[in-house]
């Protein structure tokens, strides 16, 4: 619940600390954000720019694939390797979605409360009731951060955006990052056969000299899994990702009709670590 988050939250607009106020959070300078009945509270700029986030559709299709379990995966070694990590301080999602896996690793830290952060509030809608320890923030990752300096012991980033310098001001000294992202043969049944967008081989490299600056790599392992989906979930797996904003309905609709049923599927990540 956003009480459990209060104490490391930060006014978007001047960095200082915020405070409840009946169905408000308020800064000292007189900054002033509503909270929402579906419990989450939005601390984006009143510049900021929404239409990048996931829309209804997409976050439904996420939800539904998630709890069937397909990922599970990703998430218990998302579990497994926060169990390493700075025992203090918040544990905070950089483009939580629907807080699925945040909600996963604060079942494994009893006690720890969890920021879903993202800036699509149809997914911070289903955040918000994920976990009990989960307060949900609608913010811009491109932007500074609403949370204070050194506040997170834990950081997760799971197919979303990085900010490096955000990450390193929030990420508490000797704290970690960890970060999923997938391989070049993730949904590579998919990729082709669908015209899916594709992963670019160096994508791992690259993330590690984005963040380099910032963050020192402290190892990584491979996740690698088959998935056996029927038509309605290739549906899903695609409406729930980056694809949904490229791929024509009746194009996507005549391949579909083409796999077998069900289709076996590779899922390949890479979990990675970095520390402040």
């Amino acid at each position: 619940m956003l009480q459990d988050i209060e104490r490391y939250l930060a006014c978007p607009h001047c960095a200082q600390a915020l405070t409840r106020h009946e169905r408000a959070l308020r800064c000292p300078a007189g900054h002033s954000f509503d909270l929402a009945k579906q419990g989450y509270v939005s601390l984006l700029a009143g510049d900021a720019h929404t239409g990048t986030g996931d829309t209804a559709e997409m976050v439904a299709a996420r939800a539904g694939f998630l709890a069937a379990g397909h990922y599970r995966p990703i998430a218990d070694a998302l579990a497994e390797a926060a169990a390493d990590a700075d025992p203090e301080g918040l544990v905070a999602d950089l483009g939580a979605g629907t807080g699925h896996y945040l909600a996963h690793v604060l079942d494994a830290l009893p006690g720890r409360a969890g920021a879903a952060l993202d800036i699509s509030k149809f997914a911070l809608r289903r955040a918000a009731k994920a976990h009990p320890r989960i307060g949900a923030v609608v913010c811009d990752a491109w932007r500074p951060l609403p949370l204070r300096d050194a506040s997170a012991g834990l950081m997760l980033n799971v197919f979303a955006p990085r900010n490096g310098p955000e990450i390193r001001r929030v990420l508490r000294p000797g704290a970690t990052l960890l970060l999923v992202s997938p391989t070049a043969r993730h949904l590579r049944e998919l990729v082709g056969a669908l015209g899916l967008l594709s992963v670019d081989e160096e994508k791992q490299r690259r993330i590690d000299e984005k963040l380099g600056p910032y963050l020192t790599s402290a190892g990584r392992r491979q996740v690698e899994f088959t998935l056996r989906l029927g038509p309605d979930d290739v549906r899903t797996v695609v409406g729930m990702g980056p694809s949904a904003w490229h791929t024509d309905p009746d194009r996507l609709a005549a391949a579909l009709a083409d796999l077998p049923d069900p289709v076996e599927v590779t899922a390949s990540v890479t979990v990675a670590a970095y520390r402040r």
